[in-house]
């Protein structure tokens, strides 16, 4: 299974970007976007270094929460699994 996540433009040189999400920084080629244009400030998702599509910001809010989510929900259980850990002990 591949897992991309969107990525905002931070700043464009030539065919390639510099994206950030979750307060990291990426270099994207854009190469595989050729029929869309890509601006600074918009959202793109990345895979193995390549920009991937081109996301509206609605779309990629929407999937920055859910990763939030689930990295909240992840956290939750992993404090469950020490709680039980600890009275198995």
């Amino acid at each position: 299974m591949c897992l991309s996540i969107p990525a905002k433009v931070e700043k464009i040189n030539g065919e390639t970007a510099r994206c950030s999400v979750g307060g990291s920084t990426y270099e994207a080629n854009l190469q595989l976007l050729v029929h869309e244009q890509v601006q600074e400030g918009d959202y793109v998702l990345i895979h193995t270094g390549f920009a991937i599509q081109k996301l509206d910001a609605e779309e990629a809010k929407a999937s920055l929460d859910t990763f939030a989510a689930f990295n909240q929900l992840n956290n939750e259980m992993d404090e469950e699994e020490k709680k039980l850990n600890k009275r198995l002990i």
